[in-house]
C-alpha cells in the first residue's frame, strides 16, 4: 500500500513539474515572439522614416520647380505684353509721324556727320516739333549690319547726338530731346546689300506725348 501511495505521488509530482515546465516555455515563447513583434514594429518605423522624408523633400522640389516654372513663364509673358504694347505704340507713332511729315535723316558709311540733304530734313522736322511743343523728342540712332554690335552701338549713339544737337540749333529745347542707340538691331532692309545698308544708317524719331 505504501510503495503504491509512493508512485502515485511520484506521477504527481512528475505530472506537476511538466506542467510548470510546460507553462515556463510558453510564457518564454510569448515573451520572445512580443519581443520579436516590437522589434519589427521598431525597424519598420526606422525604415518608413527615409522613406518620409524622402516624400517631404521631392514635395519640396516640385513645388519649388513649379514655382519656378510659374514665374518664369509669367516673366515670358509680361515681355510678351510689354512687345506687344510697344508694337502697337510704335505704329500708332509712325503714322502720325507719317501724317505729320516726318521723316528719316541718313548717314554715310561709318560716318556721324550730318549731310546737306539731312540738313534740309532737319530743318523741316524742327518746324513740325515746334508745332507739337508738348511731345518728347525721341532720337534712335541706327547703323547697317558691317562692324561690331559694340563698334555699331556707339556709332548709332553719335549719330543720335549729332541730330539732336543739330535740332537744337535750329531752336528745340534740349530737354525736350531724348537720344538712343540701336546700333544693327533694328535694321529697315535686312538684305546684305548696298541698298539696304544704305537704308539702315539713319536717324529716326518718334514723340512722345
Amino acid at each position: 500500500m505504501k510503495k503504491h501511495l509512493t508512485w502515485i505521488g511520484l506521477l504527481m509530482v512528475l505530472a506537476f513539474s511538466l506542467a510548470l515546465f510546460s507553462g515556463c516555455a510558453e510564457k518564454k515563447a510569448v515573451v520572445k515572439d512580443e519581443a520579436a513583434t516590437q522589434e519589427q514594429k521598431v525597424a519598420a518605423a526606422q525604415d518608413a522614416v527615409p522613406a518620409v522624408a524622402q516624400q517631404a523633400a521631392t514635395a519640396a522640389v516640385t513645388d519649388d520647380e513649379a514655382a519656378k516654372r510659374a514665374k518664369e513663364q509669367a516673366a515670358k509673358d509680361e515681355a510678351a505684353r510689354k512687345a506687344a504694347a510697344r508694337e502697337a505704340w510704335l505704329k500708332k507713332n509712325a503714322e502720325a509721324l507719317t501724317d505729320l511729315n516726318v521723316q528719316n535723316i541718313y548717314f554715310d558709311y561709318d560716318k556721324s556727320s550730318i549731310r546737306p540733304d539731312a540738313r534740309e530734313i532737319l530743318k523741316a522736322n524742327a518746324e513740325i516739333f515746334n508745332k507739337n511743343g508738348n511731345a518728347a523728342i525721341v532720337v534712335e540712332g541706327h547703323c547697317d549690319e558691317r562692324g561690331t554690335a559694340e563698334y555699331n552701338m556707339a556709332l548709332g549713339e553719335r549719330r543720335a547726338q549729332e541730330t539732336k544737337q543739330y535740332l537744337v540749333n535750329l531752336g528745340i529745347n534740349a530737354s525736350r530731346i531724348e537720344t538712343i542707340s540701336y546700333g544693327e538691331e533694328r535694321p529697315l532692309d535686312n538684305r546684305s546689300i548696298e541698298e539696304a545698308w544704305a537704308q539702315n544708317r539713319r536717324a529716326q524719331f518718334l514723340l512722345k506725348q
